[in-house]
C-alpha cells in the first residue's frame, strides 16, 4: 500500500477524504477483483533479535537509512523529506500474534507505525506521533475502505520516545487484541467491527518511520501528525529490538479461494488455517486499561509509512532446498542436513535467481 494515505483530520475530513484515500490506497494484486498469486505463509513462530543485526526475511525500503546496533536493535532515521525506512516481512500471516519491543521517535510530524496489511487492504495498526511521547493510536480496517476515519482510538502510554516498551496484536477470527506491557488497551470483537470492516485475510508485517509533517504532504496529513516537521531539529529516529511473530495458521502458501475476502475462503497449501491456535498459547496480560479516548482528537486514518510501494511477498516464495529459522534467517539446506552460514539478503535471492533460474525473483 501507499503507506503515505494518512491523514485527514476532523475539520478537513469531508473536504479531502475521498480524493485523498482514493490516490493513496494501494496493492500490487488485489484479490477482490481478480486472481492474484498466492502468498508466502509463516506457518511457524520467527523469534528475531534486531540487536544481533538484519535478518533476510525482512526487506527494506524507503527513504531514509535502517541501521543496526547491540544496544538499540533496528534504527530508523529520518532526516529529510521523502525519508520513510521501514522494514516489510516476506511472508504473511493468517491470523496471529506480533510481539514488538518498539521505542518511539521523536519530533512534530514524524510517525512512527507499525502495520499489519493484507493484499485485499484489510489492516490492523499502531501509530505514535512524535509530537506526544505519552500516547500511541490503535487502529483497523477492512478492504481498503476509508470514506471514514472513526475506527481509530488513543491510549496512554508510558514515556514511549526515551525507554522501551512491548507492543503486541493478537488475532484471531474472533478478536483483535492490542495490549501495552501486558496491559489490553483495546479489544475489538468480530461484531464490534463495522459491517464487512473486520481484518480477516493474510497480513504482511510492516514497522517503519515517516514525516507526516512534511511540506509536501495533504494539510489534513500535517494536521493529524502534529506538525509541520523541522528537520533542522532531527534526525529522528525509531528502533525496534525484537519482533516476535506467530502464524496462527500453518499453511507454507495462503492463497484467496474466491473475491469475497472472507477467512473461510482462504486456503493453506500443505497445512490448516487456524491449525496453529491451540498450540499458540492463550493471551497473557496483566490487566485492562481504561476504555480507549477519542474525545476531542482528530480522526484516525489509516496507518503505514510514508511513500511504502513494496509489493506482495508471492513473489519471495521459497525453491525447495531452502527454508526459514526459528530466527527469522532464510537458508539454504546444506549436504547431509547440515545448513549453510546465513548470508546478506541480495546474496541470497541472487544465488536463488542463478540455480533456479528465477530471474528477478528478489526485486
Amino acid at each position: 500500500m501507499m503507506l503515505s494515505r494518512h491523514g485527514l483530520g476532523a475539520a478537513v475530513v469531508a473536504a479531502l477524504s475521498m480524493g485523498h484515500a482514493a490516490a493513496q490506497t494501494w496493492t500490487s494484486c488485489n484479490p477482490l477483483t481478480t486472481t492474484c498469486p498466492p502468498n508466502t505463509g509463516l506457518g511457524m513462530t520467527v523469534d528475531v533479535d534486531f540487536t544481533k543485526g538484519s535478518v533476510n526475511s525482512f526487506v527494506a525500503s524507503g527513504g531514509g537509512s535502517v541501521t543496526y546496533d547491540p544496544k538499540n536493535g533496528a534504527t530508523f532515521t529520518v532526516t529529510r523529506g521523502g525519508d520513510a525506512p521501514q522494514l516489510a516481512s516476506v511472508f504473511y500471516i493468517m491470523f496471529g500474534r506480533v510481539e514488538m519491543t518498539f521505542k518511539a521517535a521523536h519530533g512534530a510530524g514524524i510517525v512512527s507505525s507499525f502495520v499489519l496489511q493484507s493484499d485485499c487492504l484489510d489492516e490492523i495498526d499502531w501509530e505514535w506521533l512524535g509530537a506526544d511521547p505519552t500516547e500511541v493510536q490503535s487502529n483497523y480496517f477492512g478492504k481498503g475502505i476509508t470514506t471514514s476515519y472513526n475506527r481509530g482510538a488513543f491510549h496512554q502510554t508510558p514515556e514511549n520516545q526515551n525507554s522501551f516498551h512491548t507492543y503486541v496484536v493478537d488475532w484471531n477470527a474472533n478478536r483483535i487484541v492490542w495490549t501495552v506491557d501486558g496491559t489490553v488497551v483495546r479489544q475489538l470483537g468480530y461484531n464490534d467491527a463495522e459491517a464487512g470492516q473486520y481484518p480477516q485475510t493474510p497480513m504482511q508485517v510492516k514497522f517503519g518511520a515517516w514525516s507526516g509533517g512534511d511540506p509536501s504532504n495533504p494539510p489534513g496529513t500535517i494536521e493529524w501528525s502534529r506538525g509541520p516537521t523541522d528537520y533542522s531539529k532531527g534526525p529522528f529516529s525509531m528502533n525496534v529490538k525484537h519482533i516476535k511473530v506467530t502464524d496462527y495458521s500453518t499453511g507454507s502458501k495462503y492463497t484467496y479461494g474466491d473475491h469475497s475476502g472472507t477467512w473461510q475462503s482462504i486456503q493453506a497449501d500443505g497445512g490448516k488455517v487456524n491449525g496453529n491456535l491451540n498450540g499458540a498459547g492463550a493471551l497473557t496480560t496483566t490487566a485492562v486499561a481504561s476504555s480507549p479516548t477519542t474525545a476531542g482528537k482528530p480522526s484516525v486514518p489509516v496507518g503505514g509509512v510514508g511513500g511504502d510501494t513494496t509489493a506482495g511477498a508471492s513473489q519471495y516464495n521459497l525453491p525447495p532446498g531452502w527454508f526459514m529459522t526459528s530466527e527469522g534467517k532464510i537458508m539454504p539446506i546444506g549436504a547431509a542436513g547440515s545448513v549453510v552460514p546465513p548470508i546478506a539478503f541480495v546474496g541470497v535471492f541472487t544465488l536463488m535467481a542463478s540455480v533456479f533460474g528465477l530471474g528477478r525473483f528478489w526485486m
